[in-house]
């Protein structure tokens, strides 16, 4: 049997709660997760690739299943590139669930051989985003309560 990877797309700026949860709970369910820190040059990100790929690593850095690695363009061709045959979605409101379904259904149109997966935040967890997040930053809020503990949002 093949293993069984999944791609964890996102732009992560900053990686949240939300997305640490997400990802804790789906590695029992594959052999290796891949977050897939995409790089957008249309795109203007509020903390560099360096900043949240280093972010990563330090919040799953004892966990031997997760691999960080960046990419540009489509998803679904990073899947292949990787031989991965699933992408992991969290999905926190019904707005995110018909906007994950679209895409979800253009790439299996795509690529019949990749599942998209989608995993619900816990409750408590469900208001977070990162578009909050950088909105409390830029406003001089405390954004601490909402990334994984050991992560500085004063660093840039």
């Amino acid at each position: 049997m093949s293993k069984r990877i999944a791609i964890f797309p996102g732009s992560f700026d900053p990686i949240t709660k939300g997305h640490e949860n997400i990802l804790h709970r789906a590695l029992p369910l594959f052999d290796e997760i891949i977050i897939a820190i995409g790089k957008n040059s249309s795109k203007q990100n509020y903390f560099s690739l360096e900043q949240r790929e280093k972010w990563i690593k330090q919040v799953f850095a004892n966990e031997p299943k997760v691999r960080i690695e960046t990419y540009t363009g489509l998803t679904i061709d990073f899947c292949k590139k990787m031989n991965a045959h699933y992408i992991l979605r969290g999905l926190r409101t019904s707005a995110d669930f018909e906007f994950e379904k679209a895409i979800a259904q253009n790439n299996k149109q795509m690529a019949p051989e990749v599942e998209t997966v989608f995993i619900l935040p816990i409750p408590e967890l469900s208001a977070i985003n990162s578009t909050i997040v950088r909105d409390i930053i830029r406003n001089n809020g405390d954004a601490s309560q909402f990334v994984p503990v050991g992560i500085d949002l004063n660093a840039k």
